[in-house]
């Protein structure tokens, strides 16, 4: 396809996608905590641990057995330190997560994507999930 000669109507699609899933064995997750899947499929808090997959933010809290709702969207969390810091320099890049409100640009030793840097603010680091 070629490049645009005239304006074009392009189609927006808004709005969330949300997830329902059952909390994993021995974890709990919080409202509000930056929320994965594993193998199984089941919610457990993101974090640096092989095999898991960042759906989105838990809108309520659950504990091992219960369902949790979790929802993408642009969500604010806090940055890492040191080598994970993520500064203005990383906004549209990926960032990873280093536990269930922390993100970084490094993505400590397994790499789990956690979403897109759109802003870094005083109050912490907006990323798009989903």
């Amino acid at each position: 396809m070629s490049a645009l000669t005239r304006e074009r109507n392009t189609i927006e699609l808004l709005g969330a996608i949300s997830y329902e899933r059952t909390v994993a064995a021995g974890k709990t997750v919080y409202a509000g905590a930056l929320t994965a899947q594993n193998a199984d499929g089941e919610a457990v808090p993101a974090a640096d641990a092989a095999g898991l997959v960042v759906l989105g933010r838990a809108e309520n809290t659950a504990a091992a057995g219960e369902t949790v709702l979790i929802r993408t969207g642009i969500f604010l969390y806090d940055s890492g330190t040191a080598t994970e810091a993520i500064t203005v320099t990383a906004i549209g890049k990926p960032c990873y997560a280093l536990d269930d409100q922390t993100i970084g640009i490094k993505g400590g030793t397994n790499a789990i994507a956690a979403g897109i840097v759109a802003d870094v603010m005083t109050d912490g680091v907006a990323i798009k999930i989903g």
